[in-house]
């Protein structure tokens, strides 16, 4: 049995949301049988073995402390004189039998089902997502005790690993914050072992320490959401009101204080009008949705055009793009910061697009008014964009 990375997400039900999500961490307890095939020991070692992963994005870390490169690389210089640092297997297991956690960043970039898990968490936590893996030997602290400044949700794929947990000293602390952010109490307020299969969820602030859990392995996956915060409401709010000519206007530096407390009062009007309108959080998640980074993909061989081939296979890339109709009957998608408007008749086309399932073409234009043409027209304006690609029938 292989894992769906939709049936993992599913995972967090209403029930987290309404309950866990941004305010407290949350254990769901899974089982093996969850996480089979999502991801395994041989998937790592192809990885490493065929991709020039360059430090930092392959790191290694003991107590708080980054093992330095020399300790398990060995520097490579090429014919043309570019450097790099391969990756030395005896030294690698060598730190890692001493008790280092060894550290993939953006391992979504490097596995399809990993890709598959954070697409799926990104449609469903409305949030981007990058995805880093985790492995460990010994029940020795990689990173000691520490915070993140974003939330986490841990998917335990192999192994047992410990936790501490010992929650938040400051409310929602940012990266860039006005004040340090306390250490917390010796004590952890909860302390238990993760299993395969097992999702942990940590908001941003909670101090914790990790650990192999009495020296066995273990391999997870860490899945860090990007925050919004009201720094990034205030924000968008000011980029907008830069149609006004007031917030355009240079400051009366030489002015009068009547002058300069005009343009203040102007200045605060306008952002009370703004503030005031009780749309504007939707408003803001909309646009964020509107103008979320696309995961590229390429769609060769067809550098041209997409062919009108029945067996072609399209999908969305976007795990957030929207879908609406105009007065006149004409379908809108927006994905990735762009929209296109299309006719009527490629509606339903776009409905089974947006359902972020692979498709072929033929399927897309079954009970429609289009031609396998008009569909790979479509389609074509889709990946031009950036929002689409397709592959092959073989």
């Amino acid at each position: 049995m292989t894992a769906q990375p939709h049936a993992v997400v599913a995972r967090l039900g209403e029930d987290f949301l309404a309950e866990a999500f941004g305010r407290t961490f949350r254990v769901i307890p899974g089982d093996a049988q969850c996480i089979a095939g999502l991801l395994d020991w041989d998937d790592l070692n192809e990885i490493i073995a065929r991709h020039r992963l360059e430090p930092p994005r392959l790191r290694l870390s003991a107590d708080g402390v980054v093992v330095p490169l020399d300790a398990y690389t060995v520097r490579e210089v090429a014919r043309r004189r570019t450097v790099w640092h391969r990756i030395h297997p005896a030294s690698l297991h060598e730190q890692l039998a001493q008790g280092a956690t060894m550290v993939i960043d953006a391992f979504d970039e490097l596995h399809p089902g990993v890709h598959g898990l954070a697409h799926a968490l990104e449609a469903r936590l409305r949030s981007k997502v990058q995805v880093n893996l985790y492995a460990s030997w010994k029940p020795r602290e990689g990173f000691g005790v520490h915070w993140d400044d974003h939330d986490v949700v841990v998917v335990q794929v192999d192994g047992h690993k410990r936790w501490k947990i010992y929650g938040p000293t400051r409310v929602a602390p940012m990266y860039r914050d006005v004040t340090e952010t306390a250490p917390p109490s010796d004590e952890p307020v909860a302390e238990f072992v993760l299993t395969p299969g097992d999702i942990l969820y940590l908001p941003r602030g909670w101090w914790h320490a990790v650990s192999a859990s009495e020296g066995q392995r273990s391999l997870h996956l860490t899945c860090g959401l990007s925050s919004t915060t009201g720094v990034d409401l205030v924000s968008w709010v000011l980029d907008t009101l830069r149609a006004e000519q007031t917030v355009r206007a240079d400051l009366p530096h030489f002015g009068s204080s009547d002058q300069k407390q005009h343009v203040v009062d102007q200045l605060r009007d306008l952002l009370v009008k703004e503030m005031a309108n009780g749309s504007l959080i939707d408003r803001y998640f909309q646009h964020r949705d509107a103008d979320e980074p696309v995961r590229f993909r390429p769609s060769l061989p067809f550098v041209d055009a997409v062919p009108a081939d029945p067996g072609v296979r399209a999908r969305m890339l976007t795990a957030r793009h929207t879908l609406s109709t105009t007065d006149d009957g004409n379908a809108v998608l927006t994905a990735g910061g762009e929209s296109w408007t299309f006719t009527a008749p490629a509606l339903p086309l776009l409905k089974r697009l947006a359902d972020r399932s692979e498709h072929r073409l033929a399927d897309l234009v079954s009970d429609t008014e289009l031609t396998l043409g008009q569909a790979a027209a479509v389609i074509s304006e889709l990946v031009n964009g950036q929002v689409a690609s397709v592959r092959g029938t073989q």
